[in-house]
């Protein structure tokens, strides 16, 4: 398969067009995190950041890892079940994607100081990988809307010379733009808005009917992950003050595939010199992947045995982000009266220009976050613990400086927000067997909270201690509800209710 490199300067919202996607959607795919990590972690939903002692934990505080008293690995498998319930229009479909994967894996190693006159009485070294978010998904929506996407091709297209787009130029010399529009006119579904063509016309009508109604269905299938690969160096004074540091290298790679039909029964056209559309199919693969760098500091103060306080700072994420995109048209449509072969016939017309489009490597910058945490002791009977977060997604950033990346962001800052992030958890200890339970919220990243909503999660846990070892299970659950569009340009959205069941298994072992 043939591959081109653009060097075009709107690379970055030729792919977030073509992915059918609100513009901020690809930013928040990176700065929006699952919560994954050990059975443990998960189990008390993530409420870590005045706890510590958990190789998950110190992703939320890096001085959790001078809690460890001694070297610690430990690694985890996860079952994840996603069910998207989608309503369009008044029709409701349901879709079910399952995945499996090592979530996480790593080890802390603990060095004693032997001299303890300057109160620091140990260090710590840690690696620890996470898949911090899980991009495999699949759902897909249909129902009779009001409005065909021929509008988003309309849109493309108009202020083009006919030339452009009518085989005097090869599809890889195209920009985004006229890429659109190339593969609506050669598929008959736009044409010029006179007869007969005027090669400098600029203006483009939709053969497709104005009238009726336009039956649609997407179907959509996301693929890839997003890996954090944390150095954590930690350290504690007189074992009531701790502190850490981490520095991250992420890595990403994300693959997703959209196909949306549309049909309608609208009357044929009147005009004998133009094609009427009946069926719609329009292909969209689109593969993004790169690494990243942040850091996290933080420290736990142990106020009395009993009650410990954490904060702590993860630093924005700095992407090197590449987008590729591949794209095929198909139509079906009755031929017009003045056509010179088969007039008033049904044909149909595709195009798949087999073509790859890469585009330049850019930067995506992901908001910080805060974290406070609360955590009270109970001996070694159990734990409560809260934390609560802070980020403002409004802060997302694009670059190299342009005006299309800063138009970009122009739109983060009028439709993001800082949102609120709560969680708490508790552990109760049996002898051997420990159970848990958390409950966390998140807010809308969104001002208008239509677009995506809050997530709501709970989470249950039980442990068992062999002594040197430990084997953790759980479980949890969290949905959220947003829109999705039919296309970038258009208005009408699908509704879609997430649904995430996580089955969590972690061995841990002191050595």
């Amino acid at each position: 398969m043939k591959k081109y490199i653009f060097t075009a300067i709107t690379a970055l919202s030729a792919v977030i067009a073509s992915a059918q996607e609100l513009a901020p959607s690809d930013g928040l795919r990176y700065a929006m995190d699952n919560l994954n990590g050990t059975a443990r972690f998960r189990g008390m939903s993530g409420a870590f950041g005045a706890v510590g002692g958990d190789m998950s934990a110190i992703h939320v505080n890096p001085a959790g890892g001078a809690i460890f008293n001694y070297n610690t690995a430990a690694a985890t498998l996860n079952l994840l079940s996603t069910k998207s319930n989608s309503r369009y229009f008044g029709t409701t479909t349901n879709d079910r994607d399952t995945s499996f994967d090592l979530n996480q894996a790593g080890g802390i190693f603990v060095f004693h100081n032997q001299d303890l006159s300057s109160g620091w009485t140990k260090f710590t070294f840690g690696i620890a990988y996470d898949n911090t978010n899980n991009f495999d998904n699949s759902f897909n929506y249909r129902g009779t809307g009001t409005r065909s996407i021929d509008q988003f091709f309309l849109n493309q297209a108009n202020g083009l010379p006919v030339g452009v787009i009518d085989n005097n130029y090869r599809y890889d010399e195209l920009s985004f733009q006229d890429q659109q529009a190339y593969l609506a006119y050669q598929t008959y579904l736009i044409d010029t808005s006179t007869y007969p063509f005027n090669p400098d016309n600029p203006n483009y009508v939709s053969n497709v009917p104005q009238t009726g109604s336009y039956a649609h269905q997407n179907y959509v299938t996301t693929k890839g992950y997003n890996g954090k690969l944390a150095f954590n160096f930690a350290s504690s004074y007189k074992d009531r003050l701790y502190i850490g540091l981490n520095l991250n290298a992420h890595f990403t790679d994300y693959t997703k595939n959209s196909t949306v039909y549309e049909s309608n029964n609208g009357p044929v056209n009147t005009d004998p010199n133009y094609a009427t559309i009946r069926q719609i199919q329009f292909n969209n693969d689109t593969h993004t992947y790169g690494s990243g760098f942040s850091f996290n500091i933080g420290a736990i103060a142990k106020i009395t045995d009993e009650l410990r306080l954490g904060a702590a700072y993860e630093s924005p994420t700095w992407y090197r982000l590449t987008d590729e995109l591949s794209q095929s048209l198909y139509t079906t449509y009755v031929a017009p009266a003045n056509s010179p072969t088969s007039p008033g016939a049904t044909r149909s017309a595709s195009l798949n220009p087999n073509i790859i489009n890469v585009y330049p490597t850019y930067t995506l910058q992901t908001p910080g976050k805060f974290t406070g945490s609360l955590a009270y002791i109970f001996g070694k009977s159990g734990l409560i613990s809260f934390d609560y977060g802070v980020k403002d997604y409004s802060n997302i950033k694009f670059k190299p400086n342009n005006s299309y990346n800063n138009s970009l962001n122009d739109v983060y800052k009028n439709t993001l927000t800082t949102a609120q992030e709560f969680r708490v958890g508790a552990e109760y200890k049996i002898k051997q067997v420990s159970l848990r339970g958390g409950y966390r919220f998140e807010e809308s990243p969104y001002k208008d909270e239509k677009i995506v909503g809050d997530l709501k999660g709970y989470s249950a846990g039980i442990g068992y201690n062999f002594g040197s070892a430990r084997l953790d299970f759980s479980y949890g659950h969290s949905q959220r509800e947003m829109d999705v569009p039919l296309l970038s340009s258009m208005t009408d959205s699908a509704r879609i209710n997430s649904k995430i069941d996580s089955f969590t298994l972690t061995y841990t072992v002191g050595f």
